[in-house]
C-alpha cells in the first residue's frame, strides 16, 4: 500500500515563519510607528490640535501635498510613455535607458538636491533659459515639483513596465484587422489593462513626495508660507529638541500618506475585479 508523501517545503513551517515575518515587522515598521503615537500621546488634544494646524503648519500641508500632487500626476504620463517604449521598442542604448530610470533610487538624495539647484538656478543650463522669460524655477513651489518628479518616476515604470510585457498583442491585432486606430487600442484595450498598476504607481509616488526631505531642502528656498515644506518643519522641531511637536506633525503625514496608499490600493482593487469580470 502506497502511503501518500507529504510535500516537502522549502521553508519552515507556518509557525515559525509567520513569527519571523512578524517580527521583522514589527522591529523594522510598527515598532517605530508606534513610537510616533507614544511621544504625541504626551500631549493635551488642545496642544495637538494647536500645533498641526498652526498656520505655518497648515501652508506647509498645502505647499507638500500640491507640489506631490502634481508631481505624481505628471509621473504617472512619463512613466506610461517610458515603460511604452521600453517594452516596445528596441533602440541602442536601451539597457542603459532602463538602467538610469532606477538612478534616483541609488543617488543620494542630497547629492540630486545640489545638482538640480544647480541645473534650475537663474545661472543654470535650464534656469538661465527659462529667466529669459521672467520664469524662474529654483527657490520656488515650480523647483520643488521639478524635484519630486525627478524622485517619483521609477515608482511609475517600475509599476507599469512588467504589466506592458505581459500583455498579449493578440487583442491588439485583432482590433487593428477590425478597423481600430491607435488611439482606440491604447484607450479600450492596453489602458484598461495597465489603469491599476499606474494608480499604484501614482500612489507609491505620491507617498514618497509627501515625505521627501534631502532633494527639495536644496531647491525649495524654505520660504515659510511660500515654498516650505512639512519634512523641513519636522526637521526644525527636531533640531529645538521639540520632540513632541515634531511627532505630532509627522503622524499627521503618517496618516496622509496611509489614506492616500488605501484609497488607491481600493481603486486598484476594484478596477482589477472589474478586469476579471467582476463586478
Amino acid at each position: 500500500m502506497n502511503k501518500t508523501k507529504k510535500a516537502k517545503r522549502v521553508i519552515p513551517g507556518f509557525g515559525l515563519s509567520m513569527g519571523v515575518t512578524v517580527s521583522i515587522l514589527s522591529i523594522i515598521v510598527l515598532i517605530p510607528l508606534a513610537s510616533l503615537v507614544i511621544y504625541t500621546a504626551q500631549m493635551s488634544w488642545s496642544d495637538f490640535i494647536d500645533t498641526v494646524t498652526s498656520e505655518r503648519v497648515l501652508a506647509s500641508y498645502q505647499v507638500s501635498l500640491i507640489t506631490a500632487f502634481i508631481a505624481s500626476a505628471i509621473n504617472a504620463g512619463m512613466g506610461v510613455i517610458l515603460a511604452w517604449v521600453l517594452v516596445r521598442y528596441k533602440f541602442p542604448g536601451k539597457r542603459i535607458l532602463d538602467g538610469m530610470i532606477e538612478l534616483p533610487f541609488a543617488l543620494p538624495t542630497a547629492v540630486a538636491g545640489i545638482a538640480l539647484t544647480s541645473l534650475t538656478a537663474d545661472t543654470g543650463y535650464i534656469g538661465s533659459f527659462f529667466a529669459q522669460f521672467g520664469i524662474s524655477i529654483a527657490y520656488t513651489r515650480v523647483g520643488i515639483t521639478f524635484a519630486l518628479v525627478f524622485i517619483g518616476i521609477p515608482f511609475v515604470v517600475r509599476a507599469v513596465q512588467p504589466v506592458l510585457e505581459k500583455l498579449d498583442p493578440v487583442y491588439e491585432e485583432a482590433a487593428g484587422v477590425m478597423g481600430a486606430s491607435r488611439i482606440k487600442i491604447f484607450w479600450k484595450i492596453i489602458f484598461p489593462e495597465i489603469l491599476p498598476s499606474i494608480l499604484t504607481g501614482f500612489g507609491l509616488a505620491f507617498g514618497r513626495c509627501l515625505g521627501e526631505y534631502g532633494s527639495v531642502i536644496f531647491i525649495a528656498g524654505n520660504k515659510p508660507f511660500e515654498t516650505e515644506i512639512t519634512p523641513l518643519i519636522i526637521m526644525s522641531k527636531l533640531q529645538e529638541f521639540d520632540y513632541k511637536s515634531a511627532t505630532a506633525i509627522a503622524l499627521v503625514m503618517l496618516a496622509a500618506s496611509f489614506l492616500i496608499l488605501f484609497v488607491v490600493n481600493l481603486i486598484q482593487a476594484r478596477n482589477s475585479k472589474i478586469l476579471k469580470g467582476g463586478r
